[in-house]
C-alpha cells in the first residue's frame, strides 16, 4: 500500500487549469496560512514571499483562484471582502460587530427553520450561507470593563 501524496501548490494550480506563477503560488499559500484575510493583508504576504506585486495583479489572481474553487471569497455585510483557503464544505462564519474578527463555524445545529428554503423557486440548492453576528470574547470583555 502506498501513501497518498499531497499535491504541491503548483500541481493544484495546474489541476485547476491555471498557469503556475510565483505570485499565484505565493498568494494561494498566503491565503491558506492566513485567517480570513483581506486584500491588503494578502498583498503584503505575497510581497513578503516574492517581492513586488501590484494590487491589480493580486485582485486578478484572487479572482482566478476563486473562480477555480481553490479559495473562497466571503463578504460579511458592511465589511470588505475576505478570502480563505477552506473550500469544498458548507461551513459558515461568525463575525464580530466591533472589531470585524471572523471565525469558521462548522455547521448550524438545532432547529433549522432558515436552512431549508421555504420556496426554492425551482433552484437546485447545494449550499446555505449563514453568518452569525455578535461580539468576540475580547470585545465582549472590553465592553463589560
Amino acid at each position: 500500500m502506498t501513501a497518498s501524496r499531497i499535491p504541491t501548490t503548483a500541481e493544484e494550480l495546474r489541476g485547476a487549469g491555471l498557469r503556475v506563477t510565483a505570485a499565484r503560488v505565493a498568494l494561494l499559500e498566503t491565503v491558506r496560512e492566513g485567517d480570513h484575510l483581506g486584500v491588503e493583508a494578502i498583498a503584503s504576504g505575497v510581497r513578503d514571499r516574492v517581492g513586488h506585486i501590484s494590487l491589480q495583479a493580486v485582485y486578478e489572481a484572487l479572482h482566478a483562484l476563486t473562480a477555480a474553487g481553490l479559495i473562497r471569497r466571503i463578504e460579511p455585510a458592511g465589511s470588505p471582502a475576505r478570502f480563505e483557503g477552506r473550500v469544498g464544505d458548507n461551513h459558515h462564519h461568525v463575525v464580530c460587530r466591533s472589531c470585524g474578527a471572523v471565525a469558521d463555524v462548522d455547521c448550524a445545529v438545532g432547529e433549522a427553520p432558515c436552512l431549508t428554503a421555504s420556496d426554492d423557486h425551482g433552484f437546485s440548492i447545494d449550499e446555505a450561507e449563514v453568518v452569525y453576528w455578535g461580539l468576540c470574547s475580547a470585545c465582549s470583555t472590553a465592553r463589560s470593563s
